[in-house]
């Protein structure tokens, strides 16, 4: 069964900087396009940033620049390194595959990042 534990999140202030993991199970992680995800309160979850196995990345307009989004495959492990955060980055955060993100499935707890001003 493929399991998702994010972590990493908190309660930063403005300008500040976080790194977000996601342990992945339950699947051959090399494999899969994975991404980050978010969802601000009273809005719909949305994309954040994605790599697939070889390493190429994308990211939504909103964090370019200032997200940078890594994998480690020995430790099936993927990290997203936020700089500059902004309040408009209050979010939950979580880290699925891209197609099971598609089909809206297997989603984990999340990590709760709070950007103060």
């Amino acid at each position: 069964q493929v399991q998702f534990v994010e972590s990493g999140g908190t309660l930063v202030q403005t300008g500040g900087s976080l790194r977000l993991s996601c342990a992945v199970s339950g699947i051959t992680f090399s494999d899969d396009t994975i991404g980050w995800y978010r969802q601000a309160p009273g809005r719909r979850r949305e994309f954040v940033a994605s790599i697939s196995p070889i390493s190429i990345r994308e990211y939504a307009d909103s964090v370019k620049g200032r997200f940078t989004i890594s994998r480690d495959n020995g430790r099936n492990t993927m990290y997203m390194q936020m700089n500059s955060l902004k309040p408009e980055d209050t979010a939950i955060y979580y880290c699925n595959t891209v197609a099971n993100a598609a089909l809206n499935r297997d989603w984990g707890q999340g990590t709760q990042v709070t950007v103060t001003s």
